[in-house]
């Protein structure tokens, strides 16, 4: 199917209609296709250097066989525990997630909510009523996460009414956006003027709106895409960039500390560096924890400190876990936000495993150090 925006955007959502795919390709593909959902649009598909195999921007969005090599799960940090009605998550004491649309204006192909768009009707949030009434009812909450799919997705009128209805929340100070729509289609922003006027009218000087951007290789930075992050900056949000390390798109840490740098440059503040999470069909596109470690840490020796801020982290079921550091025989580990405030900070030591992808990979503690107790040793001193 093929579609046109208000926006000018042309969206594609068959692999045939990518004239630049020979028919072998788009013949392999449609069998991937049958089971993760592709979905992009012109703007972002004219990035891709089609005469380069290994495009990085190719890798992003476009599908590959190896996604139907058999490895990993569905729901990898374990969503659905945390799930109090469908669409909305609360793992973490002081923030509530919601997941306010089930499309995205580009699927990453890496995507660990694959989930979302193979069953919507039973992943998003529908009951905006309910979430709101719920989020009222617990003090605790001052950040709400609007995710999905894609928010920025939805209409504008759409995604004002949602605003809205959190603002009016006085324990709520942070409205977060999660979006890649500056990277996908920034004409989104570029081209409807009252987005960023929403933007200003909620993003107040005591309760900011943060647009989490997710910028992942440093050719999506194009001039429109930076002309999107200033507009929205200048409608009072603050941006903060989360991007997940990805096999053959900045696993170089020359690609890497390019991006970090160009991120700080236009004001795009580098937040999080993501392990690939284990999801059903992301075993091609995913680095081994130890060899991550490696490329942030030279990517971040190469640019200033203001770029360098990002933290490297695995959003496992139990909480945010940190790689903070190796050795030859040991790697180092602490909860960045635990799902249980009683881990938060607790710091823990495993032996050594360069085939490790994912935190249950690692089997032999060597310290446990909570944070309000003496350590527990599981090992020699």
């Amino acid at each position: 199917m093929e579609t046109r925006t208000d926006t000018g955007c042309k969206y594609l959502t068959k692999i045939e209609q990518i004239d630049q795919l020979n028919q072998r390709e788009k013949t392999e593909l449609q069998k991937v296709t049958e089971q993760f959902v592709f979905r992009s649009n012109d703007y972002y598909l004219s990035l891709i250097d089609w005469n380069d195999p290994d495009d990085p921007i190719r890798r992003i969005v476009i599908p590959h066989v190896r996604e139907l090599d058999k490895w990993g799960r569905l729901d990898p940090s374990d969503e659905k525990a945390y799930t109090v009605i469908p669409g909305m998550e609360h793992k973490y004491n002081s923030t509530v997630l919601l997941l306010v649309s089930s499309v995205c204006d580009g699927i990453c192909r890496y995507c660990f909510r694959k989930r979302v768009f193979m069953e919507p009707h039973h992943e998003y949030l529908r009951d905006v009523l309910a979430a709101v009434h719920y989020i009222r009812q617990h003090s605790e909450v001052t950040n709400v996460l609007l995710t999905g799919g894609d928010p920025l997705v939805l209409p504008t009128p759409r995604l004002e009414d949602i605003v809205r209805q959190i603002r009016e929340i006085e324990h709520v100070q942070i409205i977060r956006i999660g979006t890649k729509i500056p990277a996908f289609n920034p004409h989104r922003i570029v081209d409807d003027p009252t987005l960023p006027e929403m933007i200003q009218a909620y993003s107040t000087d005591r309760k900011r709106i943060y647009i989490m951007t997710h910028f992942i290789h440093p050719r999506e930075l194009t001039d429109v895409a930076v002309k999107a992050i200033d507009l929205l900056k200048k409608a009072g949000a603050v941006i903060a960039n989360q991007a997940p390390l990805i096999r053959g798109v900045n696993d170089d840490p020359e690609v890497l500390a390019e991006l970090l740098a160009k991120l700080s440059f236009v004001g795009a503040v580098p937040y999080y560096i993501f392990q690939c999470r284990p999801a059903v069909g992301n075993k091609a596109y995913t680095v081994p924890i130890e060899e991550g470690y490696e490329i942030v840490e030279q990517a971040k020796a190469k640019v200033s400190g203001l770029a360098k801020r990002i933290r490297y982290t695995m959003s496992h079921s139990t909480g945010k876990i940190e790689i903070i550091g190796k050795t030859k025989d040991f790697v180092y580990f602490k909860y960045h936000r635990a799902a249980d405030d009683a881990d938060s900070g607790r710091f823990l030591v495993f032996k050594s495993n360069p085939n490790a992808y994912w935190f249950d990979d690692y089997d032999e503690v060597i310290r446990d150090y909570p944070t309000t107790q003496p350590y527990r040793s599981y090992g020699p001193e």
